[in-house]
């Protein structure tokens, strides 16, 4: 099905509307968005990756409600991805065995934003997921923002 540059709004519409696109579309399952997390991690720059070797990425529908008050979140829809763990900075060659650090993305919550922002679901899993690596190393927002600059 073609949808030509000319044809107007009207016609996109309707092409839309009438095309097999609506019918089978889907929002991601937890495994689709957990295998689209690991697929931004693998882009992300090499240095940045290896320094993130033992870190965990899982996707959960919501966050805990422990983890909710913990953060005193007003709804479940408020987080997006935590990260929960020991950051590079707090960490010591002392430590005893501990448990691996985790970052958790919130699927419902990431769909809900993608639904009322005007950007790809890509580009807001690569924001939380640099955003809660982030947290990982210590680093500011300004880092934050070149890494995710750094990608696109």
């Amino acid at each position: 099905m073609a949808i030509w540059p000319n044809a107007g709004s009207h016609a996109v519409a309707k092409v839309l509307y009438n095309g097999a696109m609506w019918t089978s579309a889907k929002a991601p399952s937890l495994a689709e968005m957990e295998a689209l997390a690991h697929d931004v991690m693998a882009r992300l720059p090499k240095t940045f990756r290896d320094l993130c070797e033992g870190v965990i990425v899982r996707v959960e529908d919501f966050p805990t409600e422990e983890i909710l008050d913990e953060m005193d979140a007003e709804s479940e829809f408020d987080l997006l991805g935590l990260f929960q763990g020991i950051g590079l900075p707090q960490q010591s060659h002392s430590d005893n065995a501990r448990l691996p650090n985790l970052i958790w993305l919130y699927r419902r919550p990431i769909l809900d934003y993608w639904a009322e922002h005007d950007e790809a679901l890509g580009r807001i899993v690569r924001h939380v997921l640099i955003h809660e690596i982030g947290h990982h190393f210590g680093l500011s927002d300004d880092d934050m923002a070149a890494i995710e600059a750094s990608v696109d």
